[in-house]
């Protein structure tokens, strides 16, 4: 077994992990396989790092024979004793799935009961449609950020190299496996960035100033828009811009604007108990039957989950649940939702901060 350690010097996070967990407790880990099903392949490197008297380490662990797993297996989990927190790229689906059955497959006695992981894969890929990336692989992600990696080889290249190495040792194979991984490490280090993204979305943001604006469109109508000017926790590594069902956000740094449509229109408030209401035709309303029981029959019938609501003309904001009551529609069918700006709703920052979170998963969510 050959074992490599590292000390990353001249480097620092722009992200601030230690809002995940205190920073001398987590472990960042990769594994080097053969393969994807542990049954018929090899796990031939393990990767690691971890933050040392104020500094970033890497430490690897190889087999250089295919009998050597449990060894490097062993190494891995002695020294991961002392962590609590195992951070990884995707480990869920297959790191550690692949270590757990071949741990099992050498009735070695390890799991990963004792650590709380956190996937970064998991964190980044709901949002890569609206980044605009490709894919969610790490080295899209390093490429998004303008990160450039050492290693010029692909893992798949790297299962040769391997199987050369094991046959016929030989120091450039050896620095290409260890050199992949490691850059597998400073890139998982490197791209903690992109959790601001994530953060972007599952942080509460605050709303700086709220404004509607009156503007033409295209065809020379008349519309208005609400626009909130926001404040972000976490600093943005890139700008990024998104327009989906009419609204329109911009983040960059720690500020970002939203853009959503005001509606000035007529819609329909659908009461639940329809049961209670009689509908009125000739006056397309529905009233409650202690009102609407003084109304001569023949111009009465009793209400249907379709026909019983108000009407109101007002100013409406879309959204996509119900977040804010009472909520209204154009048609019974219609599944388009809105909710009333009212006077008093203007003047409310805290609510327009929780719609502004709303609108922007809402856009998330429909690319």
């Amino acid at each position: 077994m050959r074992k490599c350690e590292e000390t990353i010097n001249n480097f620092s996070i722009s992200y601030p992990l230690e809002r995940l967990a205190p920073l001398e407790r987590v472990l960042f880990m990769d594994i080097e396989t053969t393969g994807f099903t542990a049954r018929s392949s090899c796990l031939y490197l393990i990767g690691c790092a971890y933050y040392l008297n104020g500094k970033w380490h890497t430490i690897q662990w190889m087999a250089e024979k295919y009998d050597q797993e449990a060894h490097i297996l062993r190494a891995f989990f002695e020294f991961a004793k002392p962590y609590r927190y195992l951070i990884h790229f995707n480990g869920n689906n297959f790191d550690m799935p692949f270590i757990t059955q071949k741990c099992q497959q050498y009735s070695l006695p390890y799991n990963f009961d004792s650590f709380e992981g956190i996937d970064l894969y998991r964190r980044i890929s709901p949002y890569k449609f609206f980044l605009k990336l490709p894919n969610c692989k790490q080295k899209t992600l390093e490429q998004f950020l303008g990160i450039d990696r050492k290693d010029v080889f692909s893992g798949g290249e790297l299962i040769g190299i391997y199987h050369d190495y094991v046959k016929n040792p030989a120091e450039f194979s050896e620095n290409a496996l260890f050199l992949h991984n490691a850059d597998d490490l400073k890139g998982m280090l490197e791209t903690l960035p992109m959790l601001a993204y994530y953060d972007l979305f599952n942080q509460p943001l605050r709303a700086k100033k709220v404004q509607a604006n009156s503007y033409r469109d295209l065809n020379g109508c008349s519309r208005k828009e609400l626009l909130i000017t926001l404040s972000i926790d976490q600093p943005l590594p890139r700008a990024v811009l998104a327009n989906v069902n009419d609204c329109f956000f911009r983040g960059e740094g720690v500020n970002a604007t939203l853009k959503v449509p005001i509606y000035e229109e007529e819609l329909k408030y659908f009461y639940a108990n329809y049961h209670d209401y009689y509908y009125l035709p000739a006056e397309d309303v529905a009233l409650h039957k202690s009102v609407a029981g003084f109304v001569d029959n023949e111009h009465r019938v009793p209400a249907s989950a379709a026909n019983c609501y108000t009407r109101k003309f007002s100013s409406y904001l879309p959204q996509w649940d119900v977040i804010f009551e009472p909520f209204f529609k154009r048609d019974y069918k219609s599944r388009e939702l809105f909710f009333e700006l009212t006077d008093e709703l203007k003047k409310d920052r805290k609510v327009f901060s929780e719609y502004a979170t709303h609108v922007l998963k809402a856009m998330a969510a429909t690319y």
